[in-house]
């Protein structure tokens, strides 16, 4: 018998799925077109009495609300008919528009029934899409209704930038008739805010009374628990003769008794209301067992060197600044073990540093070649501490975190690397970027995941990096190569340098610090001959010229004594040179 002929195999066809985005746009086309032409709609949904035909799977698939109610047993899944209770007809119809076509209009007026529709209707995008609308438009004539309503509504993001803004322009606010309509919660949420912008105390006092009287029989009995966020501290022993004087304090026991336990004991809070404090840089000296910290603002110049007791600073690791202002130093304190670290806390009102109770962790150990120093770094109210240590012979990106309002550390993600040299990390936002030659890598501490970015290919080198907003600069130690980094479009653009006027070198790490939003460089530099003395100087860079600018600071003497890495803090200069 003869064989069966066999055909060459020939390889697998592997199926392939395709997807019509034509039809996916015209898909809602024609639905909407249905829909203006009244075709095929099998309910009728009334709003105040005005009458919308629609179509049942439209609107399920659209909105949860819909879905339930038409696929459950619930009565109007049956009815033609269905009243809808709650809702402004006119938002409603501005709904129905987004249903049909994925449009959506927003304005100022009608931002907020739109958003109360969305969130009845359970229509997310529609709900977020008029949070960031709000959040976008805060001004001196939304703040206080878009406060109100956030609050009502419990819009998190539109209320965090209504609460910024007043802060920051808390006097023309709080001479408004609408500051007065706010509520006893929302208006200590206010004067209690870190960022209130007041030059003296007396404002937020007087604040407050305007806002008594306003309502007086109904709102006297709220000054008692106001006058806690008063921080009399700050106030001169004339204003405070003359509160203790004031009708409304004489005329109430709880709020006199009040103001003198406040007088007697101190406030909860002493810190300085923003407005009154100076931004500084506030930079570490570097020479060990060393217990001075330099507090400067060329802009204004001012500089203040402070030196502390060595049993309160006996040995300065690293520093990091929260956004409460809230100054933090990690330090190698010998405690019950000699290789431990711990956080002290700078106390403002006495210019003293505080060790934090049950805030020790254990230093990094074994090969000195893999040891990286650990580095405090803050996100978010969160310190994290971090450090380069040996695991199975290889470096380990080792970090754990710290709460101050837990006062306990939490182990973190561990990272491998490849190498420790030329390694740059700092927090922009919430989360940490690594760049380390040509890698770039970004951790969510929410999700306590590394994620790959786009790395700089122009140099290797980088060995400062800081943070401005949503961009991170970064510069190489003679600060001839300046990048940005943008982290929203995860783009590298490339800057002028320094330009080295004089061909001066730099003998120290630059401190490259953000300052009154510039980028600022404080450079210890010497002549071409070795000889020559060492200069201190502060150069500001202007990123729409991308210009160096020397900023002609007279820098006292001692400046060169401080170099390297420095953290922004705001201080009430009354503490420090009280001090």
């Amino acid at each position: 018998m003869a064989a069966a002929h066999q055909e060459p195999h020939s390889s697998a066809v592997r199926p392939r799925s395709y997807k019509d985005e034509s039809y996916l746009h015209g898909f809602l086309g024609t639905v909407g077109d249905l829909q203006k032409a009244g075709v095929l709609q099998d309910v009728v949904l009334e709003v105040e009495g005005r009458r919308f035909p629609c179509h049942r799977l439209v609107l399920s698939a659209a909105s949860p609300y819909f879905r339930a109610m038409f696929t459950s047993d619930m009565a109007e899944s049956r009815q033609k008919t269905v009243v809808l209770q709650g809702l402004d007809a006119g938002m409603f119809g501005e709904i129905l528009s987004y249903v049909y076509s994925g449009t959506l209009h927003v304005s100022l007026d009608k931002v907020q029934p739109l958003y109360q529709a969305a969130d009845l209707l359970q229509l997310d995008y529609v709900r977020d899409t008029c949070s960031s609308y709000m959040a976008m438009n805060v001004e001196r004539s939304t703040c206080v209704d878009l406060y109100k309503f956030a609050d009502v509504f419990s819009v998190h993001v539109v209320q965090k930038r209504c609460l910024q803004w007043i802060a920051r322009n808390f006097t023309e606010v709080a001479s408004s008739d609408e500051f007065c309509g706010l509520g006893v919660n929302r208006l200590t949420e206010i004067i209690s805010h870190i960022e209130l912008d007041v030059k003296e105390e007396t404002a937020v006092w007087e604040a407050v009374v305007r806002w008594v009287q306003h309502s007086r029989e109904d709102r006297l009995h709220h000054l008692p628990s106001l006058l806690h966020h008063i921080r009399f501290n700050l106030l001169t022993s004339d204003d405070m003769a003359a509160i203790l004087e004031h009708p409304l304090v004489r005329e109430d026991p709880g709020s006199s008794e009040v103001v003198r336990n406040v007088v007697q004991k101190g406030n909860i809070d002493p810190k300085p209301r923003f407005g009154m404090t100076t931004e500084m840089a506030v930079l570490l000296n570097p020479t060990e067992g060393s217990n001075e910290i330099l507090f400067m603002n060329p802009r204004e110049d001012k500089y203040i060197s402070c030196s502390y007791k060595p049993e309160d600073l006996p040995n300065v690791t690293d520093i990091a600044v929260t956004n409460e202002n809230d100054i933090y130093i990690l330090d190698t304190k010998e405690l019950e073990d000699e290789d431990q670290l711990c956080l002290f806390k700078y106390n403002h009102a006495e210019n003293m540093w505080e060790q934090e109770s049950v805030s020790t962790i254990s230093k990094p150990s074994g090969d000195e070649s893999f040891c990286h120093g650990g580095r405090l770094y803050e996100a978010n109210g969160i310190l994290h501490y971090i450090a380069v240590i040996p695991v199975g012979g290889e470096p380990m990106l080792q970090m754990r975190k710290y709460s101050p309002h837990t006062n306990q550390w939490q182990e973190c993600s561990q990272l491998q690397l490849q190498a420790i040299c030329n390694n740059v990390m700092l927090f922009c936002g919430p989360n940490l970027y690594l760049f380390k030659g040509t890698e770039a890598l970004c951790y969510d501490p929410d999700k306590g995941v590394w994620n790959r970015r786009t790395p700089s290919l122009k140099f290797p080198k980088l060995c400062i990096a800081v943070a401005m907003g949503t961009e991170i600069f970064c510069t190489d130690y003679d600060l001839n190569d300046l990048m940005v980094y943008d982290t929203e479009s995860d783009r590298w653009q490339e800057l002028n340098g320094w330009p080295n006027p004089g061909n001066r070198q730099i003998v120290e790490l630059p401190g490259v610090f953000v300052l009154e939003n510039q980028l600022h460089a404080l450079l210890i530099c010497r002549g071409e001959e070795e000889e020559a003395d060492r200069e201190s100087f502060v150069y500001v860079y202007d990123r729409s010229a991308d210009a160096w600018t020397d900023l002609n600071a007279t820098l006292p003497l001692y400046v060169h004594e401080w170099y390297g890495r420095c953290q922004i803090a705001r201080m009430y200069l009354p503490y420090l040179e009280g001090a």
